[in-house]
């Protein structure tokens, strides 16, 4: 449907989008005051609660024109989501790390508030990319999927964090491949797990989960083979040796990058319908439009429509990531002190807390479309997220963090490297047949949890130490 048609439509049948009363001849006659008391209701309803539409914004006045979009823009973004309540603490975060108030409040406060930030980022960037197309909204999803863990490991490498930025990279490949995917396995398994003794198992696309394990398995490589020739070079040359990892890690850095592209190309152009089981429904729908069309349009129905403008949307994409730089410089000033006064490891902050900041509003879609059997969707935020974070972002970093002088390797700590190359595996032995229940989703948590727990026993300088090596330049 045409949206001005509709907009047209709307302003002929209702008096309150233009003020005017409108033809209605057939409507039974009301008191002059309950009709003005209903349409003031309605109006403050639309007012404040419509996120699809606000009087005002077809006024004939610019000035109030404006101001009425201005005002639809920012309602329609904070009533995307529930978790926009916590958006009351970035102003706060942000007078904490101003104030310089203690450690703990500054990290915690800005902890939080970046959650309800990435979670209006996303919803930005689904509105920009409505109105790119198919194929650069997929590139821009892409791109902006993982914002704010970059924009996070960014400010931590400028402040020379190096071990922060590794471990919360591999946290968030970790977060996603165990703990998101865990947890849709568990959710949709239960909700969808049969009648007791005839059990059934959720279905996802087979080829896809093999492709991106594959790739998994790839990014994980490049981890292992840096740590491997840390270990086997002569200790007595140690300038010799950081240049060789440094060397070795940029050149893999590029090629990773390259490979993030060609993979971009393979599933939004040439391979796309592998990664949209919809395709071959579509397909079916161009040979029988006269019996497939009422299920398409229920399809469409479903979809969530998205209010905002690509100017608009734009604008909140600026102003969001600008808020999640403030909070990520003031939360990432305060993690030495945190450190230093409690018993937590940089490492565990990385590996553990810091990707629930970017990851939150993702991990609940996920985990919402495995309740609703819609596993595909589900797959393709865990694992399409890690590949991003593996393929795109971490490589992205190393070469950020050449341009900015600053030794990020891709030379991770040795039981972090495990820890990876680990649980690549067992995600591959668990979705290779591409079918889940609930019992495998328990056992990717447990896992996670266990690497957890592992992270939290060490003590803070016993793994942070080794890392430090190319941060102190020794």
């Amino acid at each position: 449907m045409d949206p001005t048609k509709s907009r047209q439509d709307s302003s002929e049948r209702t008096p309150l989008l233009n003020g005017e009363g409108g033809s209605n001849a057939g409507a039974a006659p009301t008191s002059r005051g309950a009709h003005h008391h209903q349409a003031s209701g309605s109006k403050l309803a639309q007012f404040f609660t419509n996120s699809h539409y606000t009087p005002g914004t077809d006024h004939h006045s610019l000035i109030v024109r404006s101001a009425a979009y201005s005002w639809h823009t920012l309602k329609a973004t904070l009533l995307s989501s529930y978790v926009n309540l916590l958006l009351v603490l970035v102003p706060i975060g942000i007078a904490a790390g101003m104030l310089k108030w203690s450690a703990a409040a500054v990290f915690t406060l800005n902890f939080f508030a970046i959650i309800p930030l990435a979670a209006v980022l996303a919803f930005a960037t689904e509105a920009l990319a409505a109105d790119l197309g198919e194929a650069l909204g997929g590139l821009l999803n892409a791109t902006f999927g993982n914002a704010v863990e970059l924009i996070v490991s960014i400010v931590a490498l400028r402040d020379g964090q190096i071990e922060v930025v590794q471990s919360s990279m591999l946290g968030s490949i970790l977060s996603n491949l165990l703990l998101v995917m865990g947890m849709c396995f568990l959710f949709g398994g239960l909700r969808h797990r049969g009648s007791s003794g005839h059990g059934s198992e959720q279905v996802f696309s087979a080829a896809v989960a093999q492709t991106t394990c594959s790739l998994m398995a790839l990014s994980s490589a490049s981890l292992v083979l840096p740590a491997a020739l840390y270990a086997v070079m002569d200790q007595n040359h140690s300038g010799a040796k950081r240049e060789s990892i440094l060397v070795f890690s940029r050149g893999t850095a590029i090629i990773l990058l390259i490979l993030y592209v060609l993979y971009l190309v393979f599933q939004l152009r040439t391979h796309r319908n592998l990664f949209d089981p919809e395709m071959d429904g579509a397909a079916a729908i161009a040979e029988d439009e006269t019996t497939q069309t009422p299920e398409v349009e229920a399809a469409e129905d479903d979809e969530p429509e998205v209010h905002l403008g690509p100017a608009s949307a734009f604008g909140v994409l600026v102003v969001v990531t600008v808020l999640v730089s403030i909070c990520a410089d003031y939360l990432v000033g305060s993690i030495d002190e945190i450190v230093a006064s409690t018993s937590m490891s940089k490492a565990f902050i990385g590996l553990i807390l810091l990707p629930i900041v970017g990851n939150a509003a993702e991990h609940a879609s996920a985990v919402y479309s495995a309740v609703q059997n819609k596993m595909d969707l589900a797959m393709s935020v865990a694992i399409g997220s890690s590949i991003q974070i593996a393929l795109g972002v971490t490589p992205f970093l190393v070469i950020v963090g050449w341009i900015m002088n600053r030794d990020m390797t891709l030379r991770f700590e040795t039981f972090q490297t495990v820890s990876f190359a680990v649980s690549v595996l067992v995600v591959t032995y668990t979705v290779q047949d591409g079918k889940s229940n609930y019992l495998e989703g328990a056992m990717l948590i447990g896992l996670y949890t266990i690497i957890a727990v592992a992270f939290y026993a060490t003590p803070a300088d016993a793994m942070d130490s080794a890392m430090t090596f190319f941060s102190n330049g020794n």
